[in-house]
């Protein structure tokens, strides 16, 4: 597209690489507003989290998650402007969508059950458990796995996805008890 024709045709011709130039311009514009937008909604994620009294590796964690998911969506936009094309941006995130569902598919289900164990808070550091053959107490819960030390004192490293999906037993934990442990709403 030449400047003559962004201008309606009035006849005055701008050089094509001045106009290529404005493109990349642009793009850096884009990727900029794309920079504040991040900050300011990954304040927002840890502000709503925080309200919600989640832990804070936790608020940590999915702020430098929402950045990271803006700023690579200015980069694509920003690509797209700087070479003119909406197909680059199209072209990134089905590659990015097609590595994440393919490469990193175990490692992002144990991260994603990890969220929601710490979020829900249905076992807690400190509760006796059983799950397929082991028990133990659980000694520390982290995002993508959870220590559980057994009674003969070793520690054994589970999965998140695999307390997500198998049947959990909290040993000692009446209904009262938990309704307890529960977050007020």
């Amino acid at each position: 597209m030449t400047f003559a024709a962004l201008t309606g045709g009035t006849g005055i011709v701008i050089d094509p690489g001045a106009t290529n130039l404005l493109f990349v311009a642009l793009g850096l514009v884009v990727l900029f507003g794309f920079l504040i937008a991040a900050r300011f909604a990954a304040r927002i994620a840890s502000e709503q989290l925080l309200k919600r009294n989640v832990r804070t590796e936790l608020v940590v964690i999915s702020r430098r998650v929402v950045t990271f998911v803006v700023i690579l969506l200015g980069l694509f936009a920003a690509l797209s402007f700087a070479v003119e094309s909406a197909n680059i941006a199209l072209f990134g995130l089905v590659l990015a969508t097609v590595v994440a569902a393919l490469g990193v598919q175990d490692l992002l289900r144990d991260y994603v059950s990890g969220y929601y164990v710490l979020l829900e808070r249905h076992i807690r550091v400190g509760d006796r458990i059983t799950f397929d053959t082991h028990t133990g107490i659980i000694s520390e819960v982290r995002l993508r796995v959870t220590l559980l030390r057994s009674d003969a004192g070793d520690v054994i490293i589970v999965p998140n996805s695999e307390l997500f999906t198998k049947p959990v037993t909290i040993h000692g934990v009446t209904p009262e008890q938990e309704a307890r442990k529960a977050p007020p709403t």
